[in-house]
């Protein structure tokens, strides 16, 4: 059953990624999964101040609506990915501002890794989805999709998508995408990415896990 404290900690979480400018005004979406339903921000609503009475009560089976609350227009992707993924249960679409910089790109990287925390937590591949109108069943699905084995993704020409077993984890996957953009975008181009032995090296001698 879904609580008042549900709600405020789900209330916290988006404050502290608008606090972090992962989002800004209405941009950007969250959504957490509580059993058989999921809370996600509401339409229009603005993440960096959500309030109670904007936050949308969906069950993920279904999509139906619980509480009368119009969840936001991207929550086609939000209960996709929990539908897909037992093992996630926040979803974050935000659209920071060097990694909103690299989704506009026209030349966009193929390879993220600069520094270790990318492999380590974003993901040793970031899919680019190309661009689709946002909120609509097109979008959704690619999203779907590529989440199906990814954690993290860029949209063209719109932000990011982050998920993962709670709040922790998503924030500093999307921290940690944001200054992997950064660097890219500041270095104007001429940066270094680590080796596949390096990133083998990450798994065993950081993680404690073989590569895939």
């Amino acid at each position: 059953m879904i609580t008042n404290e549900h709600i405020q900690e789900f209330l916290a979480q988006a404050h502290r990624v608008g606090d972090a400018r992962l989002t800004i005004c209405s941009s950007g979406n969250l959504s957490w999964r509580i059993g058989e339903e999921a809370l996600v921000s509401g339409t229009g609503s603005w993440v960096p101040s959500l309030q109670a009475e904007k936050v949308s009560i969906c069950n993920i089976a279904t999509g139906e609506v619980k509480n009368g609350v119009k969840p936001s227009m991207e929550s086609g992707f939000h209960l996709g990915i929990l539908r897909e993924r037992p093992d996630v249960n926040v979803v974050l679409h935000f659209q920071s501002e060097y990694a909103t910089a690299v989704a506009c790109m026209n030349k966009k990287p193929t390879n993220f890794n600069v520094t270790a925390e990318v492999p380590c937590h974003v993901g040793r591949e970031i899919p680019v989805i190309p661009y689709y109108r946002p909120g609509s069943p097109e979008l959704a699905h690619a999203v779907v999709e590529a989440m199906k084995d990814h954690n993290s993704i860029l949209l063209t020409n719109h932000g990011q998508v982050v998920c993962g077993s709670n709040f922790d984890q998503v924030f500093e996957r999307a921290m940690f995408f944001e200054m992997a953009c950064r660097i890219i975008v500041q270095s104007h181009g001429d940066y270094s990415v680590l080796t596949p032995q390096e990133i083998e090296d990450l798994d065993i001698y950081v993680l404690g896990k073989k590569t895939k």
